[in-house]
């Protein structure tokens, strides 16, 4: 009876040993499982880039999910298609170039249904699609498919092939199901990442044309100021003349030039392009080009414009120039002058008096062929000064919106006397600009001062 006892003993202590050994075996399991999940999470943070968060979360999935290949299928959001993203196993460079029709295969159905599938015997479900073992040479015994779901939207599924050791189970799933959550923030994170990195990549290369455009404005200014007068005359000459061109941009269209035609005559000229920027820099320079060549001793500037305007109007260009340009005799002070559409010039006497210049209008340069141009003369006497200017004086506003006005300019000019015509010119800017009181130069400048000595 003794022994009885001693051997029921036994074998409940056996067991219980069993047992113990069995909820240790679990408990460990599932410390396994928690593991990799939690260093799951933690690779999320590790990378950006979508190719490889999945790389990292598979291999650690597969830790405690021994199987022979795994592979995440996604969607083509533009043919429902699904394509390998990524492909685990001996195979797996030839599985990526094979994409599932909607609904095609496992992995089909369970893309539309949304509902994870275990498979245990993939040759009697009617739902296996061997066209993946086929291109492969793959034998496919069983699998596990779950959804990767993102804001309750399928964005693809994961996918685990031939469990080592035994068939796929309820535990397996929950597991890849736990795995596949974490996939569908990568896939948020990555898309995130992308958007971002294509908005660097477009602002870079925004950036870099925007440099290039800015290199190529200043010489392209550069240029352009080298189509006007670099040295004023001396001081020792008959008259004092002076003249400035500040665009409102890098190249603009107001122009201005002054050359001796012979030891007796002096010729001026300031003018405004219609457009602004690269345009009009180009149309300036053959302008300038084309003044500077027909202009020759005994031609008067009417003629010289008749001429000019015959050259540009031929091609029937987008852009046309205003202009006012004279002939300055230097021995007797008498001015020559004509004008196409441009700003009335000032005199400005050696008493203080200010007088308009009136011209017979015509039309800019390049407006309309066959277009005539007029001479009309007047005389300078000791210490008289022309001016000429563009719009880009009159028409300056200030925050307020007023502009400078013809009757602020004549104001201004009524307190020059004294100046020689380079501290005009400063006078006037600065007058200008204070005017303006910070508000942007909305239009190019360009000022001409002639004073007989």
């Amino acid at each position: 009876m003794d022994g009885q006892w001693v051997a029921a003993g036994i074998g409940a202590l056996a067991g219980a040993a069993v047992g113990a050994g069995a909820v240790y075996a679990l408990v460990r399991m599932r410390l396994r499982r928690m593991k990799a999940l939690l260093e799951i999470s933690m690779q999320l943070n590790s990378t950006l880039k979508r190719g490889e968060q999945m790389e990292l979360i598979m291999n650690t999935a597969k830790r405690v999910l021994p199987v022979e290949a795994a592979s995440v299928l996604l969607l083509d959001p533009e043919t429902d298609e699904l394509f390998f993203e990524l492909a685990q196993g001996e195979k797996g460079a030839q599985v990526r170039e094979i994409r599932l029709k909607p609904g095609e295969g496992i992995a089909g159905h369970v893309a539309q249904s949304g509902h994870s599938l275990i498979v245990n015997d993939t040759g009697n479900d009617p739902r296996w699609s061997n066209r993946v073992a086929e291109k492969t040479g793959f034998e496919t015994r069983n699998l596990l498919t779950v959804p990767i779901v993102n804001r309750n939207k399928v964005e693809g599924v994961l996918q685990v092939i031939n469990k080592k050791g035994g068939k796929f189970t309820v535990r397996d799933r929950m597991l890849l199901e736990q795995v596949s959550r974490p996939m569908a923030v990568a896939l948020e994170n990555a898309r995130l990442y992308a958007q971002v990195e294509e908005s660097l990549a477009e602002l870079r290369s925004t950036t870099a044309i925007k440099e290039r455009l800015e290199s190529e404005l200043q010489v392209a200014g550069t240029i352009q100021m080298s189509f006007l007068p670099r040295t004023m005359p001396s001081a020792y000459e008959p008259y004092d003349v002076c003249a400035l061109l500040k665009s409102a941009k890098e190249v603009g269209g107001d122009f201005y030039n002054f050359f001796k035609i012979d030891d007796d005559h002096l010729f001026f000229a300031l003018g405004d392009v219609s457009d602004k920027g690269i345009p009009a820099a180009l149309f300036m320079a053959v302008t300038l080009t084309l003044l500077k060549g027909k202009m020759g001793p005994g031609q008067s500037p009417g003629e010289l414009l008749t001429a000019v305007n015959d050259e540009l109007a031929r091609d029937n260009p987008l852009v046309f120039a205003t202009i006012v340009c004279g002939v300055y005799t230097c021995s007797t002070g008498e001015l020559v002058m004509s004008e196409g559409g441009h700003c009335t010039p000032y005199v400005v006497r050696a008493n203080g008096s200010i007088e308009p210049v009136k011209l017979k209008k015509s039309l800019p340069l390049a407006a309309m062929e066959d277009a005539v141009y007029h001479d009309a003369k007047l005389s300078l006497e000791p210490g008289d000064r022309l001016l000429l200017y563009t719009d880009g004086i009159t028409e300056a506003e200030n925050a307020a919106q007023e502009q400078y006005s013809s009757d602020r300019l004549r104001e201004f000019l009524g307190m020059t006397s004294g100046m020689s015509s380079a501290e005009t010119i400063d006078a006037l800017l600065m007058h200008v600009f204070m005017f303006a009181d910070g508000a942007p130069q909305s239009d190019d400048i360009a000022v001409l001062t002639l004073m007989r000595r």
